[in-house]
């Protein structure tokens, strides 16, 4: 994986079980699309911590935090 800023990303699946991943802007990019079209059943997302690979049926939302940084609460 390239040394581009990377995005904290949540996937959830049905049945509740969560995947949290940072993902760079490309890797973001790609998912979001493969998830819009609906055409793949299995993907390979590239994560910072390694390659995944995930049955984009399941998936039943995307969250990717923003890129503010917050201190305190």
């Amino acid at each position: 994986m390239s040394s581009t800023a990377v995005r904290r990303t949540a996937v959830g699946f049905q049945g509740g079980q969560v995947l949290s991943l940072r993902l760079s802007e490309e890797a973001l990019a790609s998912l979001r699309d493969t998830l819009k079209e609906g055409k793949e059943r299995w993907t390979e997302i590239e994560s910072s911590d390694g390659a995944v690979l995930v049955d984009v049926g399941q998936v039943v939302y995307l969250r990717v935090e923003s890129d503010e940084h917050k201190i305190g609460f």
